[in-house]
């Protein structure tokens, strides 16, 4: 039972990383976060399970059209409820992000409906067996913690080893200068949001055959994938990746072994005992300011 709930945590912890690493990107590039993360990660959810079972298309076709359409969202969130207010100096982005994150819920809720409803995979049909003992799990929930980690190694590298990635780090360090050695700020900016949208998608696409789509399922596992992102060090991509893993696996198993109703209480606060030990999150580092 408890290996079970070690796999299925790994897996959860992953679509938590995943989407964590939506919040680091934007943070890296322009210091501002996307609060419209936990809907980006429903729309790649509902867009999959309505290409793929209410128009009858291929999975693979339905995924990706999904995962585009969630990199465009992550394009409006920029441009409606970031740039307006970052451009002059307001922190009043935190509100919009959250108020659009709101609207584009309950929009998919008059549309979409409100019932629950199961997208069928071929990963997660017939769980996995050693032996002659069923383990549980699906092939799906170690497919995740793969593609998250994957994810996790690409981003840092291009963060850290490309040009373009290099430049995108310099526009929150120093916009003028960035300006001045001609990268595109605006562009730089939007691209973030594209791809922290796109980060959230394929959490979404990934764990609506091991979760019921509806059109709120995106709110608890926003708030969480926060909680992450803090926990990890959001300046950190490996970190944040990492405290998802934590995350999800501790979740996990203290439902395994306490029960649901435990779950939220020991979570929350063992971030709240791990920040306070390490202010910076676990994987973070001080950074210094000029006054």
């Amino acid at each position: 039972m408890l290996l079970s709930a070690w796999i299925s945590g790994l897996g959860l912890g992953s679509m938590y990383g995943l989407m964590a690493l939506g919040f680091y990107v934007t943070y890296a590039v322009s210091g501002t976060v996307n609060f419209a993360q936990g809907s980006a990660m429903m729309l790649g959810a509902v867009l999959t399970f309505a290409f793929a079972q209410t128009l009858g298309w291929p999975m693979l076709a339905s995924a990706l059209l999904a995962l585009c359409l969630c990199a465009l969202y992550g394009l409006l969130v920029e441009l409606l409820a970031v740039r307006p207010f970052a451009g002059r100096g307001s922190e009043s982005w935190l509100m919009a992000t959250v108020a659009l994150g709101i609207v584009v819920d309950n929009l998919v809720m008059f549309s979409f409906g409100k019932e629950p409803r199961s997208l069928p995979s071929p990963l997660a049909v017939t769980p996995l067996k050693f032996g002659e003992m069923g383990l549980g799990i699906y092939p799906l929930q170690l497919l995740i913690p793969v593609v998250g980690l994957a994810l996790a190694g690409v981003l840092h590298a291009v963060s850290r080893r490309t040009r373009w990635g290099v430049a995108l780090l310099a526009v929150v360090q120093n916009r003028e200068a960035a300006r001045l050695m001609g990268i595109p700020i605006k562009r730089a900016v939007a691209a973030s949001f594209a791809l922290s949208a796109l980060f959230a998608g394929i959490a979404g696409v990934l764990i609506a055959p091991l979760y019921n789509v509806h059109a709120d399922m995106g709110t608890l596992f926003g708030l969480k994938a926060f909680a992450v992102a803090i926990l990890g060090g959001i300046t950190s991509a490996w970190g944040v990746m990492l405290a998802g893993l934590l995350f999800g696996t501790a979740e996990a198993l203290i439902t395994a072994t306490l029960g649901s109703g435990y779950t939220q209480i020991l979570t929350f606060t063992l971030v709240i005992v791990a920040l306070a030990l390490r202010p910076n999150g676990l994987f973070g580092r001080a950074t210094l300011r000029k006054v």
